[in-house]
């Protein structure tokens, strides 16, 4: 399982790759609204700062987890570029090559 939040991690490295790979294209796409879904595993560790973990599930694995509560849940992410010398935000371009019969 990995935790909720290094699914986002390995997401957002994902799109600024795709918005790298667009860099100097002349066509690009801007990047809207970004729905995820995923099944949660709910934690709870006891200790002195306890944590309550959201941990992804593989849909095969539910069985697994019936010890924790499993919950369904859908993040909306609306991913903005914040430039490094603090100017104004802007959307999110994203471009790529051509593909063969695309249109």
């Amino acid at each position: 399982m990995i935790e909720l939040s290094d699914m986002i991690r390995e997401l957002r490295a994902q799109l600024t790759s795709a918005v790298a790979d667009g860099d100097g294209q002349f066509v690009r796409f801007e990047l809207g609204p970004v729905e995820v879904e995923a099944t949660v595993a709910v934690t709870r560790e006891a200790g002195a700062d306890t944590k309550v973990r959201l941990w992804v599930v593989d849909a095969g694995a539910n069985g697994k987890y019936a010890q924790a509560q499993t919950q369904r849940i859908k993040v909306t992410l609306t991913p903005q570029a914040v430039p490094a010398d603090g100017g104004p935000v802007r959307p999110v371009l994203i471009a790529g090559g051509e593909v063969d019969g695309e249109r």
